[in-house]
């Protein structure tokens, strides 16, 4: 076995299964490997399935090999460099944002109204409200 792969080698595979912990891969007719959970991505793997599918080829970086059990130990996190990554948005402070925007492409909803306006409105209703409950309660 130690003869066909090496340890720290990239080779192409195939996902033959997927379990809760990983996902083995057939690296040749003879040769599977598994990758575990942790090796699948750069980020948090809740759901392996919804990064990987039977079927899928994969490239995959040899972790280690075991050669009395023959496990091997693979790695698609480490075969693929972290700037292939999806670039994630960067973060835009509260005060960066307008508070307001007059967007006709908004179609009266709220997608734009940042959480203070949306609290200081739920505030100013709810004081309308009590007060409309005062009144009433005042009348009896």
């Amino acid at each position: 076995m130690s003869n066909k792969f090496e340890i720290n080698s990239i080779v192409t595979g195939k996902i033959i299964d997927i379990k809760p912990f990983g996902a083995f891969v057939a690296l040749d007719e003879e040769t599977k490997g598994l990758v575990h959970i942790s090796q699948v991505s750069h980020g948090f793997v809740k759901d392996i399935n919804e990064h990987l599918t039977i079927g899928q080829e994969v490239k995959v970086k040899i972790l280690s090999i075991d050669e009395s059990t023959g496990k091997i130990s693979l790695s698609i996190r480490d075969a693929n460099p972290e700037s292939k990554r999806p670039e994630r948005k960067p973060y835009v402070k509260h005060q960066d944002q307008p508070k307001h925007q007059n967007n006709s492409n908004n179609n009266n909803t709220n997608n734009n109204v940042c959480l203070e306006d949306k609290l200081k409105e739920w505030l100013k209703q709810s004081n309308e409200r009590q007060a409309d409950l005062n009144k009433r309660n005042n009348r009896k």
